[in-house]
């Protein structure tokens, strides 16, 4: 199995999780190979609608042999409202990307010969640093328009802090993940 990413951070969670034996950083839309199984272990993909899944994933299950799969996951709408609500108080722009719609997910997948599953995830934290900082890397959070290099100084994050919704004294993240399977004719 081939995993391929365009984010070195999360190719380097995939490796750390052993989840592949051949690891691709990849950032060029042609792939010159030929793989029995490949997985794009964490694609982020914005809401530009289903025409850029349909676009990947028709590379990729070009690139796979025959009886092979194309395995991926990516994020749905509803992904870190936590984040979203401990941001709003203190300036109310997004600090993570708008993720498509499971719907939109769905609807690309049509025509294709494969099987999904969603599923929430919620990941807890000891403060809102370590929530915010575990976003690093993953795509989530690289907002290009209309973004502003703001400083986190300790007001902000004391701010921040009180905004996140806690429970018994833990900070969430909740993630909606959709995970699909594409199987190569």
């Amino acid at each position: 199995m081939t995993a391929l990413d365009l984010s070195l951070p999360m190719l380097q969670q995939a490796r750390d999780r052993q989840a592949a034996h051949h690891y691709l950083l990849r950032i060029s839309k042609r792939f010159p190979m030929t793989p029995k199984f490949l997985t794009w272990p964490g694609a982020t993909w914005r809401s530009s609608g289903a025409a850029i899944y349909v676009m990947r994933w028709s590379e990729l299950y070009r690139v796979v042999r025959p009886g092979g799969v194309v395995a991926f996951t990516t994020l749905c709408q509803g992904s870190l409202p936590e984040l979203r609500q401990a941001w709003r108080p203190s300036n109310n722009r997004a600090h993570a990307i708008a993720f498509c719609r499971k719907e939109a997910i769905d609807h690309a997948l049509r025509g294709w010969r494969a099987s999904r599953h969603t599923q929430a995830m919620t990941l807890w934290f000891e403060d809102a640093l370590s929530a915010m900082r575990s976003l690093k890397g993953i795509g989530a959070t690289h907002l290009h328009e209309g973004r502003e290099s703001d400083v986190l100084t300790r007001a902000r994050l004391r701010q921040i802090q009180l905004a996140w919704p806690q429970r018994q004294g833990k900070y969430p993240l909740t993630y909606h993940l959709f995970m699909g399977v594409i199987e190569r004719d």
